[in-house]
């Protein structure tokens, strides 16, 4: 190839380079978008875009101290299905973090996971109902609850069937105060 066809080429790449630099990124789109961060999982579900992994990143999120994202995150993927959310709001409802602590509210977050078919909605809202916290007792329900999470083969509910449905059995560190019944 000739010198002067080289430069020429050269000096086309070069410009067109100007050109796109000249563009804005929303021109294009994402070009080099950060994947695996908690902001992007944020972006995404703004957008109305989740995902398991997208929602799973509220795990980390919240485990990093940032309850208030993570509760947002977790709240737009519950309303699009995502079980696990409805379960994970729950745990920060009944330890208030994010919020002051309210354990009706995590009773129902736990109900509605349960409601939706997830085996760990079912078990938490099965204890519940066997203690009466957050919810109205109702052993008869609790342990129906727990024997539908046991039959989806949740280790933790078959154990608590085994254990003659007795909350401590799966427990036995929890603070007894704080599961008297509330209703």
């Amino acid at each position: 190839m000739r010198p002067s066809l080289i430069c020429a080429l050269l000096g086309a790449l070069c410009l067109s380079g100007a050109a796109l630099a000249d563009e804005t990124p929303d021109a294009w789109g994402d070009l080099n978008p950060d994947e695996l961060t908690w902001q992007r999982a944020m972006r995404d579900a703004d957008r109305g875009e989740t995902s398991m992994m997208t929602c799973a990143m509220g795990y980390m999120i919240t485990k990093s101290g940032r309850h208030g994202p993570a509760r947002a995150l977790f709240e737009r993927c519950a309303a699009d299905g995502w079980t696990g959310t409805m379960t994970w709001m729950g745990q920060l409802e009944e330890n208030g973090l994010g919020a002051p602590r309210n354990s009706a509210r995590a009773a129902d977050w736990d109900r509605r996971a349960a409601e939706a078919g997830d085996p760990v909605g079912q078990f938490n809202h099965g204890l519940g109902l066997l203690r009466g916290h957050g919810t109205g007792f109702d052993a008869e329900a609790g342990r129906q609850m727990i024997d539908r999470a046991a039959r989806a083969g949740l280790p933790v509910a078959r154990r608590l069937q085994e254990a003659g449905y007795d909350p401590r059995a799966v427990t036995p560190d929890a603070d007894e105060t704080r599961y008297q019944p509330m209703f």
